[in-house]
């Protein structure tokens, strides 16, 4: 025996606890640990997509295809709607009972009130579409259009008001409004 060898033997021998003991890697170890490691990740990732697919489907709108297909007569529609310079003013009054009272005024380029248009306005919620309200304004006077809503509870909406004549639409405008 060399005398390094013997040196190190006599160590261990006498004082056991200074040598660690080790495990040899085999095989089957190396198997375990990345048949884990891949487990781990495989059941990460599958808990990740559930999450994401029940909570978000990715559809924004019924039927995107279509929409798409309208966007050019969207924009032509809101390049003769600035032809017409209208001035269209909307006020939303909120009652302490919940209900709501909308009244709209429209005039032309010359400051004249536009009458024989169907007023709709949309009340829409930015988080949760099932509180939308839709109110459809009658004219009381020419250029001055009054509706009414029940149970808007307040907080941040957001109204399109939607003027039609006939078939075609004269004007569009949404915008975000906070209702106390």
């Amino acid at each position: 025996m060399r005398r390094h060898e013997q040196s190190r033997v006599e160590a261990t021998v006498h004082n056991p606890g200074t040598a660690p003991i080790r495990r040899p890697v085999t095989g089957r170890t190396v198997l375990v640990c990345v048949l884990g490691f891949f487990g781990v990740v495989i059941g990460v990732n599958a808990i990740m997509i559930t999450l994401a697919v029940s909570t978000m489907p990715g559809l924004e709108i019924e039927k995107p295809y279509q929409a798409g297909l309208g966007y050019n007569a969207e924009i032509e529609t809101a390049r003769a709607q600035a032809a017409r310079s209208w001035s269209v003013f909307g006020h939303i009054d909120r009652s302490a009972g919940g209900g709501a009272a909308v009244k709209v005024e429209a005039r032309d380029a010359t400051g004249a009130p536009v009458g024989g248009l169907a007023v709709s306005v949309k009340l829409m919620r930015p988080t949760d579409g099932r509180a939308d309200r839709s109110i459809h304004l009658g004219e009381r006077e020419k250029g001055t259009y009054l509706g009414a809503a029940a149970s808007v509870a307040p907080g941040v909406w957001d109204v399109e008001i939607d003027a039609d004549r006939g078939p075609e639409r004269v004007f569009l405008s949404k915008n975000r409004i906070t209702l106390q």
